[in-house]
This record gives C-alpha cells, structure tokens and sequence, in this order.
C-alpha cells in the first residue's frame, strides 16, 4: 500500500533562515535530524512518561531505592566502561561555559585540559543562540573562529593546545520549537531538543575531530534512569553506524544530577559503557532534583538557605563518595562539581575570598578521588589545577583509589539534616537570584553573575523550588516570619524598587514567570518549560 504524505516523517523549519543558518541546518542535516527523530522520538516520550510515574510514586511515599531487578549488575565484578577517549584522558580541570563565539574564544585559550562546550543550563535557548552555538563549534573546530566585539576588540584563538571539546546537549525533557518533527501517523510535534543539538554538532564536526586526534564526546544531562541511558546508548550506535564511525567512538560523561539517578550509577554505566568516560557529580540541579523530589513530602525533607547546603551535609556527602566509588569500580573518571564563587577582578577582597574557597572545595574533591574537577572562570583554573596536582601529580588520573572504605545506604542519600534555619535573607536572596537570572536568560544570556556567584538554570531552580516548598509547608524564617506568598511578593516588589532597570529589560516577563513557577500551587517541574514555550524566541 503506497504511503500517503502524511506519513513519511519529516523535520520542518518554523522561521525562515537568517545569516549562516544554512552552513548548519543542511539538507542533509535534516535528513540526519529527522532519521534520529524517526528511531527515537517515541522512546524518548516513553521515558519522560515514566519520570512522571515514578515522580508520583515518591510523592505518594515509595522512597527510591537501589533496584532490586538490576542487582545482578552491581554484583558482577566482570564488566567495564570504554573510558577515556583520545584527549580525554587528563581531566583534570575542566571549564564550563555557555558556545557564544566570544566565550568559546576564551575557552579555547583558557589553558583548561576540557571545555564542556554547554548548550544546556549556561545557553539561553533562542533560536539564535542554537545556531549560532553550533557555529561557533563548527568554525572552532576547524581552527576559524574569530570574533571582534561592539567596542572592536578582537578575540581569536591563540592557545598552541586548546582544551578537549565536550558538548553538553539539552536535557530528554526540553522541545526545539523552531524545529517540529511529523512522524509517520500525520503527529506534528515539537522536536526533541536533545536530538537537535546532538545531531547537528555530531553530524558536522565527528570527522573533523577524530582527525584532530579527539573525538565527538558528549556530556549528558538530566538523566533519571538507566533505561534513559541505554537510549542514549542506542542514539549513539545508530549515529556511529549511519556516520561510518567505529563502534565506541563516541563517548559520554554522565551528570548524576537528580536523585533517581545516585540510584542506579552502576546501571547507568552499564547502559553507555561501550561509549562511557565517566561520571560528573552534578552538584546544583541535584539539590534541586531533591527539592522538586520531596516538595511535598513533609518539614523533615525541606532544605535552609542555599548557602547552607554545602558540599559536606550528609546526602551531598554521600552522594558524591558512592560517586567516586562507583566510577572506580568500572573504570569510569568521576569528575566533581562546580563551585558558584567566581573572582572580581574590580574587587580584589571578593577574588581573594573565592580563590580561598574554591581552592577548599577542590582540595576536598581531590583528596576524596575525583580525578577532575570543573570551574567557571578562566581565572581558577591555576587555583583547581594547584589542588588537583597536588593528588594526582604527572598521574592523569586516580582510578586505582576504588574507595572501598565507603559504604553508602538508601538513607545516606536521604539524610536531608542540616540543622539550619531558613532565615528572611535567605528568601529574599531566592527571588534576587531567580527574577534577575531569568530576566538575563529572557534576553538570551544563560550564565550569569550575580552578587560575584555565577548563576544558571540550575542555581535558578533551586532559589524558586526553594520558595514554592517554603510557602507549601507553612515554613518561617529563623526571625519568625511566616512565609507566605504576601512575604514572598512583598520580597519581589523590594527588588524591583531597587535593582537597575534600563531600556530593553525583561523584569516584567521575568516576575510573572517566577510567579508561575513558583507562588502557584502547580508545581512546573522546570521552569525553562514555560517560560521558553511562551517568552522566548
């Protein structure tokens, strides 16, 4: 039976192309893009589905656990991951950062061993920004990038050895509205974000790279279980097969950074570990994925301030041990964290605290057997390398340390204790940092300093789940307030009588957002999903 139009899947542009788009997104681009929506798009809605079950059943009190179906994976002693690719196997500091042309020229010249190469929580997703990412890695890649900034500054890349690129593509979660897909039952629906970042950047740079003596390696997002993984896994298998590449060429470092996911580490590893480097300790959107986990479960699950969940309470505690210990076991890098506290070089007293600090938490991830670490800022590079030479000297990495002094429980990881109040600066500093940060992603700027931290979507999501538990638990603040939602909007209108406002400013879109997400009683379980559907380009 011949097959009516409407059946023959296919990718459609929703804008019309503008500059350079048409070096990225090529005829045979899209026939690669729609080829990978057409293997996994289902898959990958079957797997947001079943987040949402499992999201109900911790709601309703089944509290997760080390499964019980997979046990026969952690117990075995024979298998292990593919590990470290070629320029992979010194990772011991790694930048981050947002493929703007002007930040990709300062990563490549950072002096960093890898650059995670970001177009998920440090990238505003606007179309623009998509785009023009994947041309920057493109033109990168190929050794012509320059950029030359409005006051006429030119940047170009001058590093005799740049760092190794690792691209972080959105989460599972997160649509590519510029780009819907029609499957082959006549469905027209928004493409899958994943894909479309993935796909583009593999599709253009996985020879020229190999070339290079690298690889197309991935940092992978959000993910919750081991079955997410394995479609990450066959996303990989299919490309390598459909692009000529070897089987394992491709390579992944996985965030562990929601709670489902310290579950099933090993899983995880066992799903990718033809393609797996490593594990990363994901430390901000896994505060968050508690927070978002238990917001309904009672007093005993709700977090203080931010600034009292450090890395030494005893769930992050435990998290990160049973990280390392379960990356050692398989061969896997664990690479650690990133610490907010970023340096000013117009206020020498706040760089002198931050190298302080920073230098303290990665003096606590290297003596624990990490064997790299991420940064923020080119300047702390020197300061992470200091600490991390100091453990591991010419040794590129610690894998030998298995950490068999570690024995972590379903309630290590649960163990939300801290013994801190939430106090009224703690609230007011969550609307500062939600409201300002998402006014900065509303005009497409996706890392952000505030108050000499730097912020992202993750550091956002913890400030407004943070208020939105508060409020639904009937907290008060160490002064005695009542947090209410009056307190709360009372805290918003204080902000915005004294923050700068200036022309071209998205305060107002940013408020009703952090208002939808947070002061509702429907808990959105990202807050990029609804302000991207609605406000962004």
């Amino acid at each position: 039976m011949p097959q009516t139009p409407a059946s023959i899947p296919h990718l459609h542009l929703e804008r019309p192309l503008r500059g350079r788009d048409a070096e990225i997104l090529t005829p045979a681009a899209i026939g690669f893009l729609t080829d990978l929506h057409d293997h996994f798009a289902r898959q990958r809605h079957d797997r947001l589905a079943a987040r949402l079950r499992r999201r109900y059943d911790v709601g309703m009190g089944a509290d997760p656990d080390f499964r019980a179906d997979t046990a026969h994976i952690r117990d075995s002693p024979s298998w292990r991951v593919a590990g470290a690719g070629p320029g992979l196997e010194d990772r011991r500091v790694e930048i981050t950062g947002p493929t703007d042309p002007k930040m990709t020229i300062n990563a490549l010249n950072s002096g960093a061993q890898v650059w995670l190469a970001d177009q998920e929580d440090a990238t505003s997703p606007t179309w623009s920004n998509v785009i023009g990412g994947q041309l920057s890695l493109y033109d990168a890649i190929r050794g012509h990038l320059s950029f030359t900034s409005a006051e006429g500054k030119r940047y170009e890349v001058t590093a005799e050895r740049t760092p190794t690129i690792v691209m972080r593509p959105r989460g599972w979660h997160l649509p590519e509205k510029h780009l819907t897909f029609t499957d082959r039952s006549g469905r027209r629906l928004p493409a899958s974000g994943s894909l479309v970042d993935y796909g583009l950047y593999v599709f253009h740079n996985a020879h020229a790279l190999i070339a290079a003596g690298r690889g197309p390696y991935f940092y992978l997002p959000k993910i919750e279980s081991a079955e997410e993984a394995r479609l990450w896994d066959n996303v990989f298998s299919f490309t390598e097969r459909s692009l000529g590449l070897a089987h394992g060429t491709i390579r992944a470092t996985v965030l562990i950074e929601t709670l489902p996911a310290a579950f099933e580490m090993e899983e995880i590893l066992f799903a990718l570990r033809d393609h797996c480097a490593g594990l990363n300790a994901g430390r901000w959107d896994y505060i968050f994925s508690i927070i978002k986990t238990y917001r309904g479960r009672g007093a005993r699950f709700v977090l203080p301030d931010r600034s009292e969940v450090t890395m030494t309470v005893p769930f992050m505690r435990a998290y990160t041990e049973l990280l390392v210990q379960t990356c050692h076991k398989r061969g896997a890098y664990a690479i650690g964290g990133m610490s907010a506290f970023i340096p000013n070089r117009r206020h020498p007293e706040v760089t002198t605290a931050a190298f302080e600090k920073v230098a303290a938490d990665k003096r606590r991830e290297a003596n624990d057997g990490f064997d790299g670490t991420w940064v923020a800022h080119p300047d702390l590079i020197p300061v992470a390398r200091a600490e991390f030479d100091a453990v591991l000297g010419d040794a590129p990495h610690q894998l030998a340390r298995t950490r068999e002094d570690v024995s972590v429980t379903p309630d290590d990881l649960l163990d939300l204790r801290i013994g801190r109040p939430i106090t009224a600066a703690g609230v007011h500093a969550n609307v500062s940092v939600a409201i300002r940060y998402i006014e900065a992603w509303l005009r497409g700027i996706g890392a952000v300093a505030i108050d000499d931290l730097m912020e992202d979507a993750a550091t956002a999501e913890i400030a407004r789940s943070q208020i939105w538990q508060w409020i639904q638990q009937d907290r008060s603040t160490e002064e005695g307030i009542a947090i209410t939602r009056a307190f709360v909007e009372e805290s918003v209108q204080n902000l915005l009588s004294t923050v700068q406002r200036f022309d071209g400013d998205r305060f107002a879109d940013a408020v009703e957002i952090f208002r939808v997400t947070a002061l509702r009683e429907e808990f959105p379980a990202f807050l990029t999903l609804p302000a991207y559907s609605s406000y962004l380009d």
